[in-house]
């Protein structure tokens, strides 16, 4: 599968720059999608500590950022210092499009699980939003296979450790939040 996706790079010159840009800049789309929704609870009175998180919005982001922290910088880390597997242009013969340390582990995608991680809780907030960021999230996933830094399998792991945390981190949230 892998190869059959990243055989498609460096064919066209627009199809390359199109996966370029999803996997390398359209996350950053995303996050400030999630800046500007913040916009929307700024004006509210706070009036206790931790008031912020009483916006829907600022619950949702504030969320969104803890799952995809975790996500990405202490399971996927975690994972990967227990289960090194290299970049797949180390082992084998791909069109690279990204430069890329070699030195990186490539399993499970810490990309994917940032933001899946983002993609399930936004869903819990707005449906609509969150499969919008699902499909953002899987676009930025399968352009990372495209241009060679990620095999499917690393994609698969990053989106369920992502979706994993969301569902834990909100579920977490949920229980602390009713009880006040």
């Amino acid at each position: 599968m892998f190869q059959q996706i990243n055989n498609l790079a460096g064919k066209s010159i627009c199809l390359d720059g199109v996966a370029i840009f999803f996997a390398k800049y359209f996350g950053y789309i995303l996050v400030a999608i999630l800046f500007l929704l913040l916009a929307k609870d700024w004006k509210k009175p706070r009036r206790k500590a931790f008031g912020f998180l009483r916006g829907r919005y600022w619950q949702m982001v504030v969320l969104a950022f803890g799952s995809a922290i975790i996500s990405k910088f202490i399971i996927t880390e975690i994972l990967r210092w227990l289960w090194f597997r290299p970049r797949p242009f180390v082992e084998h013969r791909v069109n690279l499009l990204l430069n890329q340390s070699a030195a990186e582990a490539s399993f499970p995608s810490g990309h994917a699980a940032f933001y899946f991680a983002l993609s399930t809780i936004i869903y819990f907030y707005n449906k609509k939003l969150g499969i919008g960021f699902f499909i953002a999230s899987f676009l930025i996933s399968i352009s990372r296979i495209f241009c060679g830094i990620h095999l499917p399998s690393d994609i698969l792991a990053g989106m369920l450790v992502g979706i994993i945390t969301g569902l834990l981190v909100f579920k977490i949230f949920q229980k602390i939040y009713q009880k006040k």
